[in-house]
């Protein structure tokens, strides 16, 4: 097939481009600076862009659409303008075009609201009970997407939930400067069992997805290793591999939530240079369960993880060093 990836400047986006060319196939990135796949086609330009999206959309069969606004804390109009309208441009263009398949890469944070998630699929995406604007533009996005699967443009949407793997910049990166720098504390007793996936699972199970569309269409599918961990043992083992302290001190997971509602209140009024260092959702993220049953996500998308956990922490210690 003829794919287009939208987003393949990214972590994910690179693997994922890169998965579907190993799968056989001709790809086509958009995004806006060069990818840096060998063997694709870039084309440089914005989901916000109608005429950009339609010229990259001309010709393909399928669509894996990943481009977004990503961050704890920002412009909500910028949220809502590549989230929302830049999936809604994508959608477009795929009809106008033709393309028979696309895969709407989203969040388990869609259906997150703050509560313990255990050993459940994926549940509908609500917007109204989604947690800042990321998770509630994503929502929002996955509702438009899902709306547009027909006889004649199948959708699918496809949650990795937190991905991670070496050259993050967004989970790894942020977890080893603030251990660094002994900013980095447990949120209660560090007990929760929370699920990752490996860069490597999550690009092979959104790969996986464009192939299987026509079988699974309409549907939303949460991927993970499918190998929950205690939180602290994630945090431990990212820093390990880094070589820095993990973390040795604990804040209540209450006062933890509370701090970050108050900096989010703060923050937008007056935006700091990086991320905030707390935000309400990245409390509740790191004190409550969010482990997913991947059953009906495997046999449907006719995958499986290929790099466990151990793996995954071996592979980033060998990229630190």
């Amino acid at each position: 097939m003829k794919v287009l990836v939208t987003g393949a400047s990214g972590l994910l986006g690179r693997a994922v481009a890169s998965a579907v060319l190993e799968a056989g196939n001709q790809v086509r990135t958009f995004q806006r600076r060069p990818s840096g796949i060998a063997g694709v086609e870039d084309v440089l330009g914005s989901v916000t862009d109608p005429a950009a999206v339609a010229s990259a959309a001309d010709e393909m069969d399928a669509i894996v659409h990943l481009a977004a606004r990503v961050s704890l804390a920002g412009d909500p109009a910028d949220f809502v303008a590549v989230n929302v309208g830049g999936t809604r441009t994508v959608v477009q263009s795929a009809v106008d075009a033709g393309v028979s398949r696309l895969v709407y890469v989203s969040s388990p944070s869609v259906a997150h609201a703050g509560a313990s998630i255990v050993g459940v699929g994926a549940a509908p995406a609500d917007p109204r009970r989604a947690r800042g604007d990321y998770a509630r533009t994503k929502a929002q996005a996955e509702l438009l997407a899902l709306a547009a699967d027909s006889s004649g443009l199948r959708v699918v949407a496809v949650r990795p939930h937190l991905v991670w793997g070496p050259g993050d910049t967004q989970l790894v990166a942020r977890i080893v400067d603030r251990a660094r720098a002994g900013r980095l504390p447990l949120l209660g007793h560090g007990a929760a069992l929370i699920d990752t996936t490996y860069i490597d699972n999550a690009a092979s199970a959104i790969a996986a997805a464009v192939g299987r569309v026509d079988a699974v269409h309409g549907r939303a599918y949460v991927v993970s290793n499918g190998e929950p961990r205690p939180v602290a043992e994630l945090l431990a083992g990212i820093c390990a591999a880094a070589g820095v302290p993990a973390p040795a001190w604990s804040v209540p997971a209450g006062l933890a939530r509370a701090a970050g509602s108050a900096i989010e209140a703060m923050w937008r009024l007056r935006p700091g240079a990086d991320e905030p260092p707390m935000t309400r959702f990245l409390a509740e993220q790191l004190s409550t369960a969010h482990w997913f049953d991947q059953r009906q996500t495997r046999a449907d998308l006719q995958w499986a993880p290929s790099v466990s956990l151990d793996e995954g922490f071996a592979r980033l210690a060998a990229a630190y060093r």
